[in-house]
């Protein structure tokens, strides 16, 4: 009873004014700055904050792995709307995200991800995701920039790692740029699925091998999708989540 009284009263005000001020430090930045990276160091800074109001605590695995200058496609397993603030703070790259396609309609906010560069996603027309994975893989090889992208396509409500869709090796592998998993685990308590209310916790991050996609082709996907699958599995064991896989005839 007291933990949630601490997450109304405080924790989530906390968020709600945090948010506010990075966002309109940042709608006033992307004003004058095209590129998106300042933009992507305020949204850094925000995670960052962001943790540190909820007293979130995290340890992360592998980072030594990841050339800051580097560009890649990360993929990680999905657990909670914590999950982009903790990557977001603790993987220093140029990050830019894939976001559906009606979130830049929206006043400000769509203007906002359009000026930093943020990709949209239209979920409901297949055809036109293809192309939008395509421009995706563009993007990434041609500003030297990363994705991140949730393969399992939402939230695991059960925790367990759901089948893993193509479209994240598709983009990687046009781009010609490194996959690399990412594993986390903790972040399912500090923010539960269907819960609007964040508790302080510790989060555990495991960053695996890049993976070269220099020699693959789009028919390759499919299998990388496979390995990819395998390598954030393995990097779950001994965590919390030890049990995570979930049972699947197929990744598709």
């Amino acid at each position: 009873m007291l933990a949630q009284l601490r997450a109304l009263l405080i924790i989530d005000p906390l968020i709600i004014l945090c948010t506010i001020a990075y966002g309109l430090v940042n709608l006033v930045v992307s004003l004058f700055e095209t590129t998106g990276r300042m933009q992507v160091s305020i949204a850094r800074a925000w995670a960052r904050m962001l943790l540190r109001v909820s007293f979130v605590r995290m340890k992360v695995e592998g980072l030594e792995k990841i050339d800051p200058k580097g560009s890649y496609v990360f993929v990680a397993n999905h657990l909670s709307y914590m999950d982009t603030p903790c990557i977001l703070a603790a993987i220093p790259v140029q990050f830019r995200f894939m976001a559906k396609k009606g979130l830049f309609k929206i006043p400000f906010l769509g203007y906002h991800l359009s000026r930093a560069g943020h990709i949209a996603v239209p979920r409901d027309n297949p055809r036109e995701a293809i192309k939008a994975m395509a421009e995706a893989g563009k993007i990434v090889r041609e500003r030297g920039i990363s994705i991140l992208i949730f393969p399992e396509g939402g939230r695991s409500p059960n925790a367990k790692l759901q089948a893993f869709r193509e479209g994240a090796f598709y983009i990687a592998i046009n781009a010609g740029v490194p996959v690399v998993p990412v594993a986390l685990c903790g972040t399912e308590k500090i923010l539960p699925f269907g819960s609007g209310t964040v508790s302080p916790g510790k989060v555990r991050m495991r960053i695996g091998e890049p993976v070269s996609t220099a020699a693959l082709t789009a028919k390759d996907r499919g299998a990388l999708a496979l390995k990819m699958y395998d390598a954030v599995y393995e990097l779950l064991k001994d965590t919390d989540l030890v049990d995570a896989k979930a049972e699947l005839d197929a990744v598709v």
